[in-house]
C-alpha cells in the first residue's frame, strides 16, 4: 500500500468527521491543550543545550496595540502584536527570536503536538487525503528566503522609530513542501479556482487564495532559519504564500480546500469589502517598499564625519533592481549600492556612504523592483489612495527622517 492510498484511507477514516465540522472550528474540538509544563532545566542548562546572546544585545520585540485596548496574552505569556527591531538588524535574515507577531485580538496560541497534527487537503480534488507530519516531510522539501509583512506595517507621525514605523515585517529562511505538490497528488478538478486555507486556532484564521498563486511558489512549511517553525509564527506548519499580504500565510495550517469560488472569510471581510474576485485578486501583491534603519528615528549621530546610511528593500512582485537615497527631502537622489544577495520577494540590504557636515537634512529611500514599480512618495500614494480605503491598499509610500544639527533623528513625516 504506497502513501497516497494511506493518506486516501485516513481521510476516509478521519478526516470525514473532520470535514462535517464548520470550516472553522475551536481548539478544544483540534485536541489542542493548555500551556505545556515549564523545562525543568535550570537557566545554565538551557544556555548550554540552545545557546544564547551576549548580555551587551539588548534588540527585543515590542508590543504594538494600535487602538485596540489591552490584548489578551497568549498561554506562553506574550502577546499576539510585536514588532522586529529593524533598527538593529545586520544582513537580511531575521532571527527566529525576534520574527514579527500578528494575530487578532483575543486568540490563543495553539500548542499543537505534531505527532497529532493532520493536513487536510479536499473539495474539489479526485482524491481528498490526509497527511502526518511525518508523510508531508517525506515530500521533496525546498527551502527558500522570502520576507512576510503585516499589511498595517505603515508610517504615521505618532511613530518614534523605524521599529514603530515598519516593523510588522521580517524575512527568513523557510523550509517546507512546494504547495502545488500536494495539490498534484489530490489531483485538482477541471473548474477550481481558489484555495482556502484554515488554520488551528480559535479565531477563524481562514484565507482565500487564487489557485493560479498556490500552485506557484506556495510552500507549506515546517522549518524557520534552520529549525522548526515557532507556534507564534505556525507550528508546527505555516502556509507561506511570498508576496501577498502576511494574513495570506495562514498559521497552524490545517485544512486546504479547493473550491471554484472566492469565499468571503473572517480575515477577507477584514481586509476587502468587494465580493469581485477579480478585484480582490488586483490587490494581493504588495508593491515596493523600503526603509532607511540608520540613521533612523531615536538614534543620534555624535557629530559631524563619514557615516553609512543603510537600509532594507522587498517587494511582492519579485527582486529588488534599484535603490536610491536622497537626503534632501527628494530633491535629489543617488544610487545606493545592494550589500546583500538579492532573493526574489525578500529583504534586501542596501547602503551608501555619506559625509555629514553637521546640518539639518530629510533622509529617504526609495525602491524599484524586477517589474519596474517604483516605491511611491506620499503624495503619490494619496492620489491613489484616500484614508478612507486605505484598508484596501498596501501602504508601501516613502518615509522621511529628519536628521538635526545636533545629529537627532526623528520622524519626517508632517
Amino acid at each position: 500500500m504506497d502513501d497516497i492510498e494511506r493518506s486516501r484511507r485516513r481521510f476516509l477514516k478521519e478526516g470525514l468527521a473532520l470535514a462535517s465540522l464548520p470550516l472553522v472550528v475551536t481548539l478544544s474540538a483540534y485536541g489542542q491543550t493548555e500551556q505545556p509544563a515549564a523545562s525543568e532545566k535550570t537557566p545554565d542548562e538551557i544556555l548550554k543545550a540552545y545557546g544564547g546572546r551576549s548580555r551587551f544585545v539588548t534588540s527585543e520585540r515590542i508590543e504594538v496595540i494600535p487602538g485596540m485596548g489591552e490584548m489578551k496574552h497568549d498561554p506562553f505569556g506574550l502577546t499576539n502584536h510585536l514588532t522586529t527591531p529593524l533598527q538593529d538588524s545586520v544582513g537580511i535574515i531575521t532571527p527566529n527570536s525576534l520574527h514579527f507577531v500578528a494575530g487578532h485580538a483575543g486568540f490563543f496560541v495553539p500548542d499543537i503536538d505534531p505527532e497529532k497534527h493532520r493536513l487536510m487537503v479536499h473539495g474539489m480534488v479526485d482524491r481528498p487525503l490526509l497527511f502526518t507530519m511525518d508523510e508531508v516531510k517525506r515530500f521533496p522539501s525546498e527551502s527558500r528566503i522570502h520576507y512576510i509583512e503585516c499589511n498595517s506595517n505603515f508610517a504615521k507621525p505618532g511613530h518614534k522609530t523605524v521599529q514603530d514605523a515598519a516593523g510588522r515585517t521580517s524575512c527568513a529562511e523557510w523550509t517546507g513542501v512546494p504547495l502545488s505538490l500536494l495539490l498534484k497528488k489530490a489531483g485538482v478538478q477541471k473548474g477550481a479556482s481558489w484555495v482556502i486555507a484554515e488554520g488551528a486556532e480559535d479565531n477563524r484564521g481562514t484565507y482565500s487564495i487564487p489557485l493560479a498563486k498556490a500552485m506557484d511558489d506556495c510552500l507549506v512549511a515546517y522549518g524557520q532559519n534552520g529549525e522548526p517553525v515557532r507556534p507564534q509564527n505556525g507550528f508546527p506548519l505555516r502556509l507561506l504564500v511570498p508576496g501577498l499580504e502576511g494574513v495570506n500565510s495562514v498559521k497552524w495550517l490545517r485544512r486546504l480546500t479547493v473550491t471554484n469560488e472566492f469565499y468571503m472569510t473572517y480575515n477577507n471581510m477584514g481586509r476587502y469589502t468587494s465580493v469581485d474576485p477579480n478585484i480582490v485578486q488586483a490587490n494581493y501583491v504588495q508593491g515596493p517598499k523600503s526603509v532607511i534603519t540608520f540613521p533612523s528615528g531615536g538614534q543620534k549621530l555624535p557629530g559631524p564625519g563619514h557615516y553609512e546610511i543603510t537600509g532594507l528593500a522587498w517587494s511582492g512582485g519579485g527582486a529588488i533592481r534599484k535603490v536610491e537615497i536622497s537626503t534632501d527631502g527628494g530633491q535629489t537622489w543617488k544610487d545606493a549600492e545592494i550589500r546583500s544577495a538579492v532573493h526574489r520577494i525578500a529583504h534586501t540590504r542596501f547602503g551608501m556612504p555619506w559625509d555629514w557636515g553637521g546640518k539639518e537634512h530629510v533622509l529617504m529611500s526609495r525602491c524599484t523592483d524586477e517589474q519596474g514599480q517604483v516605491q511611491p512618495s506620499v503624495a503619490e500614494f494619496n492620489k491613489l489612495w484616500k484614508p478612507e480605503s486605505r484598508g484596501e491598499a498596501h501602504p508601501n509610500f516613502i518615509m522621511p527622517w529628519k536628521l538635526g544639527s545636533d545629529g537627532a533623528v526623528e520622524n519626517g513625516l508632517s
